[in-house]
């Protein structure tokens, strides 16, 4: 039995011409037991099937991928066909394939090109709107297409349309450095970001030893006060309290010591549910 793959179309089964007939070695290739010969035959299969790949790989052309990295996606899917197709079924391998090489170029967009991760529903309504944009502006001369005309020519709800205009820009990120629209001193998307906050720290520390500070002694509570409130000298404390310098720094010392080890035990991790 021969395996030559035979290339001469089917008119009535194949309107294109990059779809071969294949049946004779599709049944064969359910007949082999998995070795050698199967699969020379089945890569002889993928091989006959590639210009059909690279014609649906260049549907997707100029969508910020190389043609020739999605004519390795294709490639993969059309494997993947021939994988999977089972001609006990009866179904043309062509209408078996489209959809599987097709569905791989997909998902290979939506995984891999997307810049910020958009639900596929949300997609799904950019593609719509992109289309329906697309075929508007060819037939309306005087004026862009609104939302209400989109959502004619797509049916969709005018929610629905704005929710796909606002993933139009989601595919590819904007540069921080790109300048703001209307912007003419070079004020750019950067400038506009937020930065972190030290006194929001300060603010959770002070927290944190509230309790430590209410139970101190009355003279620690006002050692501290002048040390750090009234930017005192340790000197100077001294001599208010009649007490050496040295004392006054041991009692800073301490103090400080016994607050951070309060407020660190009584904020650490708290245990989760058991």
């Amino acid at each position: 039995m021969t395996t030559a793959v035979q290339h001469k179309a089917r008119p009535s089964a194949h309107p294109h011409d990059d779809a071969p007939d294949t049946s004779a070695e599709f049944t064969r290739i359910a007949e082999l037991p998995d070795g050698p010969e199967r699969e020379a035959l089945r890569q002889r299969v993928v091989e006959a099937w590639m210009p059909m790949a690279e014609r649906l790989a260049g549907q997707y052309r100029n969508r910020g991928e190389a043609l020739e990295d999605l004519r390795q996606v294709a490639a993969l899917g059309l494997v993947k066909a021939v994988n999977r197709f089972d001609p006990g079924r009866g179904s043309a391998f062509e209408s078996f394939a489209v959809p599987t090489v097709v569905g791989e170029i997909k998902r290979h967009f939506r995984d891999h090109l997307w810049g910020l991760h958009v639900p596929r529903r949300v997609q799904e309504l950019r593609n719509q709107v992109r289309a329906a944009h697309r075929e508007l502006c060819h037939s309306l001369d005087d004026h862009a297409p609104d939302v209400r005309e989109i959502a004619e020519r797509t049916g969709l709800c005018e929610q629905d349309v704005r929710t796909g205009v606002e993933a139009l820009d989601s595919f590819t990120p904007l540069s921080l450095d790109a300048p703001l629209t209307g912007a003419d001193d070079g004020y750019a998307l950067l400038d506009t970001l937020g930065e972190r906050e030290p006194a929001y720290d300060r603010v959770v520390d002070r927290e944190a030893v509230r309790p430590g500070l209410v139970r101190l002694p009355e003279r620690e509570r006002r050692i501290l006060y002048m040390r750090f409130f009234c930017d005192m000298t340790q000197r100077r404390i001294a001599e208010q309290l009649g007490i050496s310098q040295m004392h006054v720094s041991r009692l800073l010392s301490r103090t400080c010591s016994r607050l951070c080890e309060q407020a660190m035990a009584e904020t650490g991790p708290v245990a989760g549910p058991r």
